[in-house]
Order: structure tokens, then sequence, then C-alpha cells
């Protein structure tokens, strides 16, 4: 199950997190960001328990898209223990995902 997070919950849902967090900063607005959206419903699926992943609207929460450098979306960012460990940015497919969330869970 995919969590929405925003400046309210941020840092309770992916900094606090147990488990690595995967968050797709992402807009409506935004093509590419839909062709992701699929993929990584399939990966919070497969992933349960071992990763958590979060969706943030950047348009709903911009300043924590800027405290993260996130200049164009999507981007995917991985959290473990409260940093940000690894990134990709544009749309990937699920083996280039799967690849980056492997190493860290």
């Amino acid at each position: 199950m995919e969590v929405r997070v925003d400046d309210t919950n941020f840092q309770q849902e992916v900094l606090e997190s147990d488990i690595p967090a995967l968050v797709d900063f992402w807009a409506p607005w935004c093509m590419p960001c839909h062709i992701v959206a699929p993929i990584l419903s399939e990966i919070a699926i497969e992933y349960e328990g071992k990763l958590k992943v979060c969706k943030l609207n950047v348009d709903e929460a911009p300043n924590i898209a800027s405290r993260y450098e996130v200049m164009s979306i999507p981007t995917l960012a991985l959290f473990k223990k409260g940093e940000m460990v690894d990134k990709i940015i544009g749309a990937v497919g699920k083996p280039e995902l799967e690849n980056m969330v492997k190493y860290y869970i």
C-alpha cells in the first residue's frame, strides 16, 4: 500500500520509518509520473513489510521537494534511517527501481 506524505507526516512516515522508504516526488500534471505510478503500486505490494512506498505531490509540499533538491519529476528518492541514500530522476522501468531498492532492504 502506498502512503501519501506531505508537510504534516513526512517526518514520521519517511524519516522515522523503521524500514526504507521510497518517495515518489510527483504532480498530477506530470505525464511521466503517471507512467511510473503503476510500477510503484506493484513494488509497494511486492515489498510490503520491507519497503514503504510514499507519494509526495510537489505542488502540495514544495518545501520538502526543495529541501531534497528535487528539480524535475518524477524523482524517486530512497530514504533509510532518516537519510536520502539514493535517487532516480525520470520515468524508469521496474528493473531499475528494483535494483535500487534491493540494495537497501
